[in-house]
């Protein structure tokens, strides 16, 4: 099972979500405050589920938020960033060479995000 880690930080709070093996496949904006954070967590449950809107071809398909936007960086990386229904980016990809490692990371976050715990990092 996957599970929510809040971070504290000088700079504020945020979270990264962490699949079932370890690895970290979304990362949050930063919060002013723990409990911004943990509504931010519960945001990404209610949206995980959400279409994908391809952006690395031209022509694509623009879906309505909720949605997961995957796109090239400017160095080439595949990203995605997850919107919620305002269009605000709730989540966030790190950088995968392949697509379909980029893909692969959301159907993670579908898997793993619903019933994943929120915890606070242990310090």
């Amino acid at each position: 099972m996957g599970k929510f880690v809040i971070k504290e930080t000088d700079a504020g709070t945020h979270f990264v979500l962490k699949a079932a093996n370890g690895q970290v496949v979304a990362t949050s904006q930063v919060y002013t405050s723990h409990s911004s954070c943990v509504a931010g967590c519960e945001s990404v449950r209610t949206n995980c589920t959400a279409e994908v809107e391809d952006q690395t071809y031209t022509g694509y398909p623009q879906l309505k938020n909720p949605k997961y936007e995957v796109f090239k960086d400017k160095g080439g990386a595949f990203r995605f960033h997850l919107k919620a229904h305002n269009g605000e980016i709730i989540a966030s990809s790190q950088g995968y060479k392949f697509k379909k490692s980029c893909l692969n990371g959301i159907a993670s976050i579908k898997r793993n995000a619903p019933s994943a715990p929120i915890l606070d990092e242990e310090k």
